[in-house]
């Protein structure tokens, strides 16, 4: 009898497991279907600064931050979009500007491989203190609801630091249908999505940083005529336009920056 009762105890539980994988795979190719696939609409072009090797871009308080890389010309600059910046802050050679996220009073400001972030005034962008900032930065954005910033590296990694320190506090691997999306840089938070441009592509991302589920695509191709681009112009630069669902996004070498809204795509 003990025999008999284990063989029907087994057969049960493999009948279940057997009800239960098709509705996991299902819920598994649901979640992969669930990528929205959407394109910019262009609401307006502003001017923007052809030398600018734009590595972070944000809007805090109707001002628009700009922070821009290469060794011996990184800068962080501030003022309204569109027009030329009201302040700006140059980097001392050999440092080389990267990602940028503002905090109210003050903003972050990340260096590529010097191993340094700084922390500035967010009206005069004098630089208040430097701290160490192990392996590289790239993108940075600041999660407000979970008062924690998000961080990039170049990796399909996005890193969680505490926005006093920079200390990690977690990190989640970013895939698209089940595959690693690499080359992460440029990062805006918006709500509890964020956004990331892929580098060397025309292409932003939406994450949902609970998962590191890629859940839109946006394609940005075709915004500069053919003549505009020079050799390191790329797409980097997206920054929310608060109390809207509109955002300014731009690009390294970029001489146009553009208002848009990101909309579903049409038919292929």
């Amino acid at each position: 009898m003990l025999v008999c009762v284990l063989l029907l105890v087994s057969c049960g539980s493999a009948e279940r497991a057997d009800e239960r994988a098709p509705r996991a795979t299902a819920g598994r190719r649901a979640a992969v279907a669930r990528v929205e696939h959407l394109r910019v609409k262009v609401l307006q072009a502003l001017p923007h600064d052809p030398d600018a090797f734009t590595e972070g871009l944000e809007m805090a308080g109707g001002t628009l931050y700009e922070a821009t890389g290469i060794s011996g010309r990184s800068s962080v600059r501030a003022g309204p979009p569109g027009r030329k910046p009201t302040v700006s802050a140059a980097l001392p050679t050999p440092l080389f500007g990267e990602g940028i996220t503002v905090l109210g009073r003050t903003l972050w400001q990340l260096t590529w491989r010097n191993r340094i972030a700084i922390e500035r005034d967010a009206r005069t962008l004098a630089e208040l203190r430097r701290v160490p900032y192990p392996g590289e930065g790239w993108g940075m954005c600041l999660q407000r609801a979970r008062h924690r910033l998000v961080t990039s590296d170049g990796s399909a990694r996005l890193t969680f630091r505490d926005p006093g320190t920079l200390a990690k506090t977690g990190e989640i691997a970013v895939t698209e249908a089940g595959r690693p999306v690499t080359q992460l840089n440029e990062l805006e938070c918006v709500g509890t999505t964020v956004y990331a441009n892929v580098l060397f592509t025309d292409r932003i991302v939406r994450i949902d940083p609970a998962t590191g589920t890629v859940t839109a695509s946006v394609d940005a191709s075709g915004l500069l005529r053919d003549d505009e681009l020079v050799p390191g112009a790329t797409l980097n630069g997206i920054a929310a336009l608060p109390g809207t669902n509109q955002f300014l996004i731009t690009g390294k070498f970029w001489p146009r920056m553009f208002r848009v809204q990101f909309v579903p795509a049409g038919p292929a």
